[in-house]
């Protein structure tokens, strides 16, 4: 064993180690930070729980005590892949720095910009982030990297899992070619290799342990059952959390949803038990591991987000409840139990669907685990079915979602198609052979009311003197009217469409000649031929010869002014959407009124 006074690390750092109560180096430590403090690059893979964030942590401060901060350029960047695991690295660092002047900042999402900027612009030595949140900072020009010294790149085969590569590549080329680099992953997939190649300068490669094995601290076990019902599966989460002294837990779900799940029929069922997994918000996921690490909660039901690096102390128990689909997610999540040497227990459950992922673990751990057989009734505990629950939403069942039988069968039915009273012609209609209207279709009062806005100088609804409506047609108007059957000329039948009192001004500028009754009996034309009442009096003027051309040209100048003044009192001869022309279906009278 080694102890660390053996390491070359300097005073300050050893008395901080020895405040945190470790005095032997794990053999991860012993042989990266001598290396480290030299300045070469390393190559590090270690399971986890072997201690390697003290191995680059120590180191990082020996060196970089000796120096300055500057504003927005860090001395030494420490990429994580996890927020959770950046935090535990932050709390890390300040606890063994402590005795120095060295200042940090920490740059993970789900936290406002302005408070990290704030330290950006104050300086700082180190810089621990995960990689998204440091690339935004340094697109929005909060950032510089040319002043890295160190560069620690921790769970590197994570990263490469989450999608990282491309930004940590960016990462890497941002920053100066004349760097220590401390490269650190528990796995060696290709493409990790690819990226040491590409980026280290002659690292010295340190294998702790062979990679990707469990530690001897952990003893394993494996539950069958005979069902791959989630039910059952956690009946059989509950009967192994009563049947061992659980202190506290840490239960593993392939799926998001899942963990929501569990973790909600663990606590109907009495048991202490929070989810944390990536959807849930920054803040509530820091509160839970810390309920977590004080002891106040018991059990944690987590995704693998929560499996890489992190160290929570003393957890007795790990509890897979479903087979990981990697393997290497396997050695990662019991390595939260047995950590510094101390012991833990592991479960996993497993069903008939997950052999081909069971035997993907054993090949790799290179040891079948120890069986565990549970006496239940299996065959009768089954999850309720989403279609009496109504919960197939969308999926085409008999759920709230889809529609039920009856619903399909009033589908079906014929729909009755309503009578109309009357069926639209084809032909063209003709005014001179319509027939009078019946009484039911008389019109509405208010809207004889809005169409005599307007036309006349008198009241809505006075009647016309009766002198008025016996006043003879002249002979021109005569073979008009003729063609038109008689209830369609009394003009007191509809006084809405009375002229204005125009012919009456053209009467006394004529020398006093009444021209009001031509005047009147140019409205039938009007509404059977569909013409404006201009058109006609011209006509009429111009067969007759009786004016002359000033007395047109004057006509014409007080017919330019009424419509003027007519346009300005909101009325017109036609129907507001036809222009100056009456529609057909509005050229019918109405039928007459009854003297009461």
């Amino acid at each position: 064993m080694t102890e660390f006074s053996e390491l070359g690390l300097s005073p300050t750092t050893l008395k901080a180690v020895a405040d945190t109560g470790y005095t032997t180096a794990t053999p991860i430590q012993a042989e990266a930070i001598p290396h480290a403090l030299h300045g070469q690059d390393v190559l590090g893979i270690a399971q986890t729980g072997t201690g390697k964030t003290a191995a680059f942590t120590l180191p990082m401060i020996d060196r970089l005590a000796a120096g300055r901060a500057r504003a927005r350029m860090p001395r030494a960047l420490v990429i994580e892949p996890t927020r959770e695991l950046a935090d535990q690295v932050a709390a890390s660092f300040e606890r063994y720095a402590k005795g120095t002047k060295l200042t940090w900042a920490l740059l993970i999402g789900g936290v406002s910009f302005s408070d990290q900027e704030l330290k950006l612009d104050r300086g700082v030595d180190v810089l621990i982030a995960t990689p998204g949140r440091l690339l935004d900072h340094f697109q929005r020009g909060k950032l510089l990297m040319t002043g890295v010294q160190m560069l620690v790149v921790d769970e590197a085969d994570r990263m490469l899992d989450m999608g990282f590569i491309p930004d940590l590549e960016r990462i890497f080329q941002l920053t100066p070619k004349k760097k220590q680099t401390l490269f650190f992953s528990a796995t060696m997939p290709p493409e990790i290799t690819r990226l040491t190649k590409q980026f280290l300068n002659d690292p010295v490669r340190i294998e702790a342990s062979r990679p990707a094995t469990t530690a001897e601290t952990i003893t394993q076990y494996l539950v069958r059952i005979p069902t791959a019902d989630q039910k059952a599966k956690r009946t059989a989460l509950r009967m192994l959390i009563e049947r061992d002294d659980v202190k506290n837990g840490i239960v593993f779900c392939n799926r998001k949803s899942e963990v929501d799940i569990v973790a909600k029929s663990l606590k109907t069922h009495g048991m202490d038990a929070a989810p944390i997994h990536g959807d849930l918000d920054q803040q509530t996921r820091m509160r839970t591991l810390e309920s977590f690490r004080n002891g106040s909660l018991k059990l944690l039901v987590a995704s693998d987000v929560a499996a890489r690096g992190l160290d929570i102390p003393d957890v007795s128990h790990v509890f897979n409840f479903d087979v990981p689909h990697h393997a290497d997610d396997y050695v990662h999540r019991i390595g939260r139990t047995g950590r510094a040497g101390k012991l833990g227990q592991t479960f996993m459950i497993v069903t008939p669907a997950d052999s081909r992922n069971l035997d993907k673990v054993l090949k790799l751990i290179g040891k079948a685990p120890e069986e565990i057989k549970l006496e239940a009734d299996w065959a009768n505990i089954k999850d309720e079915p989403r279609n009496s629950r109504g919960g197939d939403r969308g999926r085409g069942g008999p759920g709230r979602g889809a529609p039920s039988s009856r619903d399909r069968d009033r589908d079906r039915r014929p729909r009755p198609v309503p009578v109309h009273g009357e069926v639209a012609a084809m032909t063209p209609f003709d005014p001179t052979t319509a027939p009078p209207p019946s009484e039911d279709a008389a019109p509405k009062p208010e809207r004889a009311e809005r169409g005599g806005r307007g036309r006349s100088r008198g009241r809505r609804g006075e009647e016309r003197p009766a002198a008025d409506a016996a006043a003879p047609a002249p002979a021109e108007a005569a073979p008009v009217e003729a063609a038109a059957p008689a209830p369609a000329r009394e003009p007191e039948a509809q006084p809405e469409r009375a002229p204005r009192e125009r012919p009456e001004r053209e009467g006394a500028r004529d020398g006093g000649r009444d021209r009001g009754p031509r005047a009147r009996d140019d409205r039938p034309q009007r509404a059977e031929g569909g013409r404006d009442r201009g058109r006609p009096e011209r006509g009429g003027n111009e067969r007759g010869g009786e004016r002359s051309s000033s007395e047109r040209g004057a006509n014409d100048r007080n017919d330019r002014n009424d419509r003027s003044r007519n346009d300005r009192d909101g009325g017109d001869d036609g129907v507001v959407g036809f222009g100056r022309d009456v529609p057909a279906f509005l050229s019918r009278p109405p039928p007459p009124r009854s003297e009461d």
